[in-house]
């Protein structure tokens, strides 16, 4: 061990022994509890950034902590590596797809290791491997066999130019990335899976994730969007049409002033046929049907008045029904009743388009609401008023009655909606994993058979101006035989959405080189469910409801025994600069591996820890980086000029009493201890855990200052040393593996057990007190600890020091704190 701390060799000494020595390396079975770690994958784009490293040494300390705890830990890691940038490179680039994306994970695995993580590389997947997309073939399949795989027509953003559909990500404030040109709406056959199916299941079993954030469940809650009512029947006058309605507000029926249908729904065209209407309502349609979801949406409410009405069946009045573009036809029923006297965007709409309002909610029995008066729909409770026989009941009992008179009378139902839609995984780019069907015109779609799967996605091509996915130019990957009938047939050319092959990777890492099946149940039942997941709060919606959706489809297979995949988990805060997200076009990315070079990734490791709480945003500091690498300086000067007395120093024999600076030193090492323990395995407090650390090594510095050589303990302080560098390891798990080896210990540190405190060591014999005179501290005194307030009150008062302090002047009141100070009020 040399005096200077040279983080530069530490690191990658240790790196190359962890990498020889198989350090991380993790079997499946044993008698050892279980405990699986997880971070979000990342996307290879290249480069990590401080995101990356908080996200990833968080895990790291929690894998680690786990381990010296006793756990076998499954800590892996790989690469969410299908997708659009890959796509973006090689047009802009000329790089092949496959080559930009390998190339970034070898280099992003470099620098991942440079942080030292404790990554089991033996379960490395990436979703671009065939090995990896053929089970994400097989799953597709097995939904598809279940009946929860479906083709239908839907709509998508098209961008005219490319000739080709765009993901959302892809649309740019209503234009395409690639060529600005104004995206438009189209419908395509596209592929689903009925996530909708399992919508109640999702929503009941948030309940069950007692370790999940409050705000992300609350979430996922409102993005389900469970929402109770009825269907009713509003049948077209003068047509043996007939138009269902959801509502979430029967009581208000009789206050239907006007019909609102979605502009695509097919009745919009069929009703305005031949009427004086037709030309604009046909304009007004192809207008609004090109626009996105969110402009639609956002944007100033329009309608139109298509030539017709329908017929309110509980009053028979007559009501005109119009298109609007902020009805979706995939959202309910694609048609709204409009009641403006009880809802504000019904008022809104009705005061533009001059249509008549209707009240059917009084605030009180004898409160009368007048609609020529009224500046604002009414939208809280009452009682229903110009409702027929329901008048003057409570509105929230009049919706039970409601529902009750149309299921008895034919014309609605009760019914529960969803705001969730079933999830469109269809995308017409090259980039992703092959959907195994083939289409043939004899048998139709079918199936690609388990034996022939991977459908290989090929590697060797071209990006053409025109902006069209390259399968459809390849012949050889088009054209094939139908499986059932042997006769020629085409493949599908769309590939499937990411977010599925990141829907089930953490069952994958179980049986990562299996490639007999997509994971072997008896590892996938002896890991699952991820004890911790790690990832930002950005992905608690798509990524983590789409995760839970498979688990729960797997389950139902028998393909697991888990029915959730994550018992916990941790949204991390970002890391900002200047007060802004760290991004290129801001000009305030720090590079991780400028930080590596110039501190070392313990250091890198230490602040982004100790910074803030992992759940909080983080500022970043350069003092706060040059800090925490002075503290490590600190903690090798202390343990290098100490390291021959601790060498081979015997354990405290039990039941040794110490006293004075021996008993406090003893303190401070368990109370250390105690502290970061519970920081770590409760709250994941890792700042006040470090910060612990360093009170501990201001203690060892103390003791080792004003201690002469000759009256030092060995065994407590080989007590504490081993105790700091142990509380450290997983915080920077290079320099500690170089000090626990100068010490004399053989073995891994990270192999060690994590320690437990000793109550007895714990207690005090003396407690320091401040003195207060009105308010102002005078003095601070030792006095016997565990006190009563009157106890210490007297013991103080009859010091002679104190009595100088008060003097001539007279006692007023006495304030006694225990263990903390005595206020004395004089005048």
């Amino acid at each position: 061990m040399q005096e200077h701390y040279d983080f530069k060799e530490i690191e990658n000494k240790w790196q190359e022994e962890w990498d020889n020595q198989n350090t991380y390396q993790v079997q499946n079975f044993s008698d050892r509890p279980k405990y699986y770690c997880l971070e979000m994958f990342p996307y290879p784009s290249g480069k990590l950034h401080m995101g990356h490293v908080r996200n990833y040494s968080i895990g790291d300390v929690v894998a680690r902590f786990k381990t010296m705890q006793g756990f076998d830990v499954l800590h892996p890691m790989g690469w969410d590596a299908f997708g659009l940038p890959a796509e973006n490179a090689a047009i802009k680039n000329g790089i092949a797809p496959a080559t930009w994306t390998w190339d970034n994970i070898d280099h992003m695995k470099s620098q991942l290791k440079q942080l030292g993580l404790s990554y089991d590389w033996d379960r490395e997947v990436a979703t671009c491997h065939p090995g990896y997309y053929k089970w994400g073939q097989w799953l597709f399949l097995q939904l598809y066999k279940k009946g929860l795989c479906y083709k239908k027509h839907a709509r998508v953003n098209w961008c005219p130019d490319c000739a080709t559909v765009l993901a959302n990500e892809q649309v740019v404030e209503g234009s395409c990335e690639r060529c600005s040109a104004v995206v438009e709406q189209k419908q395509l056959d596209q592929w689903f899976f009925r996530i909708t199916e399992y919508a109640q299941r999702l929503l009941d079993d948030l309940k069950q994730l007692k370790g999940w954030p409050d705000k992300v469940k609350i979430m996922q809650e409102n993005w389900i969007g469970r929402s109770q009512g009825s269907e009713l029947i509003f049948q077209v006058d003068g047509s043996n049409e007939s138009i269902p309605v959801f509502t979430t507000r029967p009581d208000t029926v009789y206050g239907v002033s006007y019909m609102v249908l979605a502009a695509e729904h097919p009745l919009v065209a069929k009703l305005s046929a031949g009427t004086p209407q037709e030309a604009a309502v046909s304009e007004f349609v192809n207008r609004v049907s090109k626009l996105t979801e969110l402009a639609r949406t956002s944007n100033e409410k329009e309608g139109i008045f298509i030539g017709a009405y329908c017929i309110n069946p509980f009053n028979g009045e007559k009501v005109p029904i119009l298109a609007a573009n902020y009805v979706l036809y995939h959202y309910g029923t694609g048609a709204v009743m409009g009641v403006p006297a009880h809802d504000e965007r019904d008022f809104e709409f009705a005061r533009k388009y001059d249509l008549p309002i209707k009240v059917v909610i009084y605030p009180t029995k004898d409160q009368e609401l007048r609609a020529e008066e009224m500046t604002a729909a009414y939208t809280e409770d009452g009682f229903m008023a110009n409702s027929g026989p329901f008048n003057g009941i409570p509105n929230r009992q009049g919706i039970k009655k409601v529902i009750q008179y149309a299921e008895e009378t034919g014309i609605g139902t009760g019914v529960v909606n969803f705001r969730l839609r079933d999830w469109l995984i269809s995308r017409q780019r090259y980039w992703g994993t092959p959907i195994p069907i083939v289409y043939c015109e004899k048998c139709g779609a079918v199936p690609v058979p388990d034996e022939q799967l991977p459908v290989l996605l090929p590697t060797d091509v071209a990006f053409k101006p025109t902006g069209e996915s390259p399968l459809k130019g390849r012949p050889d990957f088009v054209h094939t035989t139908c499986p059932q009938c042997g006769g020629a047939a085409q493949r599908e050319t769309d590939t499937m959405d990411t977010f599925v092959d990141s829907s089930w990777y953490y069952l994958r890492y179980t049986s990562a080189r299996d490639n007999d099946q997509a994971w072997d149940k008896n590892k996938a039942d002896r890991w699952m469910n991820v004890d911790q997941y790690i990832g930002g709060v950005e992905h608690a919606i798509l990524h983590l409801l789409y995760s839970r959706f498979f688990t729960k489809v797997f389950y139902d297979l028998g393909l697991i025994n888990a029915q959730e995949p994550f018992e916990n988990l941790l949204t991390q805060g970002m890391v900002l600069k200047d007060g802004a997200k760290m991004s290129k076009s801001k000009g305030n990315v720090v590079s991780p591996e400028e930080i590596i070079a110039r501190y070392g990734a313990d250091t890198a490791r230490m602040f982004i820890l100790f910074a803030a709480p992992p759940e909080r945003d983080l500022e970043w500091s350069d003092r706060g980086v040059e800090g925490s690498h002075r503290f490590l300086n600190r903690v090798w000067r202390l343990i290098y000029s100490l390291k021959d007395d601790v060498a081979g120093a015997p354990a405290i024999p039990a039941g040794t009493n110490y006293v004075g600076v021996h008993k406090e030193m003893r303190r401070l090492t368990h109370y250390a201890i105690k502290k970061v323990t519970e920081d770590i395995s409760g709250r994941f407090n890792f700042n006040t855990a470090i910060s612990t650390i360093m009170e501990l090594v201001n203690g060892l510095y103390t003791y080792r200052d004003k201690v002469a050589e000759v009256e030092r303990d060995a065994a407590v302080l080989a007590e504490a040393i081993d105790t700091t560098i142990i509380l450290l390891a997983p915080f920077a798990p290079h320099i500690t593996e170089e000090l626990w080896a100068a010490t004399g210990h053989q073995g891994s540190v990270h192999k060690q057990p994590w320690p437990t405190f000793d109550p007895a060591a714990l207690v005090e014999d003396e407690v320091e007190i401040a003195v207060q005179i009105n308010g102002k501290v005078r003095e601070r005194l030792n006095i016997p600890a565990n006190m009563k307030p009157a106890d210490m009150q007297q013991y103080l008062l009859e010091m002679e020091l104190v009595k100088a302090l008060i003097g001539n002047k007279q006692i007023v009141k006495v304030i006694p704190v225990p263990g903390k100070l005595l206020n004395i009020v004089v005048k």
